[in-house]
């Protein structure tokens, strides 16, 4: 399947896609030193959500694909240099509305869950601007 949307991410920052099919995709992101917030070697919590935002995109796979809201929880710290794997599903679609539900996890262990609202536009949100 090929991918239909934000082919211009950085991989470095928000993943890489290892499994696309219709309605789920797979995305794993190696964490790195400049993703820390401090000198624990905690990675920020942006990082997180935009690998699980990337995931949730991914698995709507349209060109005009946007987040319009999410409900997330951060279950566990992530270190600089783990390797992380956002699996996303999505539901059912509901007109222009589809609900995605990431899960993030680390070494087999969940640090990350959240069901993201997506809408499917009819153009680009930047089109005409």
């Amino acid at each position: 399947m090929d991918i239909r949307t934000h082919e211009l991410i950085d991989g470095e920052l928000c993943g890489a896609p290892v499994e696309l099919e219709e309605g789920r995709s797979v995305v794993r992101l190696k964490t790195l030193a400049r993703m820390m917030a401090d000198a624990s070697g905690l990675v920020h919590g942006g990082f997180v959500f935009g690998l699980a935002d990337y995931a949730a995109m991914l698995a709507v796979n349209h060109p005009n694909v946007v987040l319009g809201a999410s409900e997330c929880r951060f279950l566990k710290p992530v270190r600089a240099g783990e390797e992380l794997l956002a699996t996303a599903k999505s539901e059912a679609p509901q007109g222009r509305k589809r609900l995605v539900r990431v899960e993030v996890a680390s070494g087999g262990e969940n640090v990350f869950t959240g069901v993201f609202t997506c809408f499917v536009t009819d153009t680009h949100v930047l089109s005409g601007q």
